[in-house]
């Protein structure tokens, strides 16, 4: 971690209203390898808050590359296949900042520490 702490993300996505119970029941019960790689690429406190149809994520990471984790994250076949039953439940609603990703970053624009 560095001497600064973990570094804040958070990100939106929607839920597509038809497949909201099934985003919400595959999270009732998330896969274990699933949690067990997001904590190998040091993600730490991980939480997704619902509003009507928003998803709201966030997430502290505590390791020193956040680019090349995410990419082990988005290599692990388990986390793959299990995108490939959330990722149908989710539609974009905020501007595009990263190109095809579904969810899309905030910017953190207050912070009490």
């Amino acid at each position: 971690m560095s001497a600064a702490g973990p570094k804040r993300h958070a990100l939106v996505v929607g839920v597509r209203p038809e497949h909201r119970e099934e985003y919400l029941a595959l999270h009732r019960a998330v896969w274990p390898q699933v949690e067990a790689t997001l904590t190998a690429c040091h993600v730490t406190n991980y939480s997704i808050f619902l509003t009507g149809d928003t998803l709201f994520a966030y997430y502290e990471y505590t390791g020193e590359d956040h680019d090349a984790d995410m990419a082990r994250i988005a290599a692990d076949p388990v986390t793959r296949k299990w995108w490939t039953h959330t990722d149908p439940c989710q539609v974009r609603i905020a501007q595009e900042r990263v190109p095809g990703a579904l969810w899309q970053p905030l910017d953190e624009i207050w912070h009490l520490p």
